[in-house]
């Protein structure tokens, strides 16, 4: 091993990773030494750096982030802290953060990441499940809101610190403790009118809401308030109905989102005048056959991009959506595992070249329709189709003498291509066509004669490749 005085920067490449290791580890390994170590690739090594006595303090505060505990266990940081209390302090966020989420983190890291004046850091220290009960009172009055939210959630809060949080400043720290199962009614019933919609709206949809409180907030003038209260499963007829045709349409939509609704509420939404619930009825399950084509067929875009999500839809609504005027609706549809023929024939006109390219690999396409797809004005979907396991031979003889070198490159590897069309791709003037030839396992031994004299050394290169070297190509 090279002595310490001979391991400058130039040299370490030279010692390999176990001589890294080896130089890290040393004990009298230098500071200047030890901090190109730790930018060195084996995790090994930067982790001897940061147990080792002699590393400099801001490497080391660098090195925390990643390996935390090693930092703890360097045997100089008690000399560090002595000569500097707040040692920590010059620690990067992300590293007192790393530290303090240590479960065996001493307490002497935790009031550092309190006092650090970070958000990072301070969120590891409330986040940590064994958290003193100490340290609660000073992150409920974080200068951060994202502690205080923590906190707010937090399993072990007394009742003052509870009543301190839900009067926060800060909406989100109030929505936090809107949600907590042991809120007292008192603050069940301040936060039921706070300033805020969104705390509001969190309060309706307490599994526990009481029915004085639920027929209060539906009253409320905000939308996602009311819109929380109408999914609920246990309001009385009469709020059910109210908000069911409540003049905001979010409401009615969201009304029609519950769990289960009256049989009569599904023909009024469909003659709603809002797209937004109909779609809502859109995403209803178990709809009748003829409801679903007759939102298929609905005038909003909104409506019948909705029922691309259903998994059930008849086959008269599939072919109603594959005459959407939108493309990217049609492109939806092309994508379906099973298209009814009457969708397939209507998409198979389309101009959308988009379209017919994701049509050309189908399966369940005639010969017929391959045949048209290889002479599609499309370079596109020509290739394409070029791609396809079933293609009928006047189609691949169609595409071995395309215009578009592309396309003919893919015919060439196509492995239904006849004998003939071998040849005429052999001389053809695009050396990536005569490359693509060249690794096809079943060429004919002439032809790869052929091309082992090929003027492009790369199409030759590949010809004169053994045989046992040549594999199948898996098509998808």
């Amino acid at each position: 091993m090279p002595r310490m005085t001979e391991l400058f920067p130039p040299t370490l490449a030279q010692l390999g990773p176990d001589g890294a290791l080896g130089a890290a580890q040393h004990p009298r390994a230098e500071a200047a030494l030890l901090v190109t170590l730790a930018g060195y690739p084996d995790l090994r090594v930067r982790a001897a750096v940061a147990r080792h006595p002699n590393t400099p303090l801001a490497t080391l505060a660098l090195l925390a982030e990643r390996w935390p505990s090693e930092v703890l266990q360097n045997p100089a940081l008690p000399l560090l802290r002595l000569a500097r209390p707040h040692v920590l302090s010059e620690f990067p966020e992300e590293s007192v953060a790393a530290m303090a989420r240590l479960s065996d983190a001493p307490s002497w890291v935790l009031d550092a990441a309190l006092l650090h004046g970070s958000v990072g850091a301070v969120l590891a220290l409330v986040q940590r499940p064994n958290l003193p009960r100490h340290y609660l009172p000073r992150l409920a009055a974080s200068e951060f809101w994202q502690v205080r939210e923590v906190v707010a959630a937090r399993p072990d809060l007394d009742a003052d610190l509870l009543s301190l949080l839900a009067d926060d400043p800060d909406y989100d720290v109030r929505k936090a403790v809107a949600l907590r199962e042991d809120l007292p009614p008192a603050l069940l019933t301040a936060l039921a009118d706070d300033g805020h919609s969104m705390v509001r709206a969190y309060v309706a949809r307490r599994l526990d809401l009481p029915l004085g409180i639920m027929l209060k907030m539906s009253q409320d003038a905000d939308a996602e308030v009311l819109t929380s209260l109408a999914r609920r499963l246990d309001l009385t007829s009469e709020l059910r109905e109210q908000l069911f045709h409540h003049p905001l349409e979010e409401v009615r939509a969201a009304a029609l989102q519950a769990w289960a609704v009256p049989q009569s509420w599904l023909s009024q939404a469909e003659q709603d005048e809002s797209p937004a619930v109909r779609a809502a009825l859109a995403r209803r399950p178990h709809l009748q056959t003829d409801l679903l084509l007759r939102l298929a067929c609905d005038a909003s875009e909104l409506v019948r991009r909705t029922l691309l999500d259903r998994d059930d839809l008849p086959p008269e609504a599939i072919n109603a959506l594959a005459q959407s005027p939108e493309p990217d609706i049609q492109l939806h549809v092309a994508s379906a595992a099973e298209l009814p023929g009457e969708a397939l024939t209507h998409l198979m006109s389309s101009n959308d070249s988009a379209i017919k390219t994701v049509l050309a690999v189908r399966p369940d396409l005639s010969d017929a329709q391959r045949l048209a797809l290889a002479s599609d004005s499309s370079a596109e979907v020509r290739r394409a189709i070029a791609l396809s396991d079933q293609l009928p031979t006047e189609a691949l003889v169609t595409l071995a003498r395309d215009t578009n070198a592309g396309v003919r490159r893919t015919a060439a590897l196509h492995p239904a291509l006849g004998a003939h069309e071998q040849a005429l791709l052999s001389r053809d003037s695009d050396t990536g066509v005569r490359l693509n030839l060249a690794q096809r396992p079943d060429l004919p031994a002439d032809l790869r004669q052929h091309l082992q004299q090929d003027p492009q050394p790369v199409v030759a290169q590949e010809a004169n490749r053994p045989q046992t070297d040549r594999q199948h190509y898996l098509r998808v």
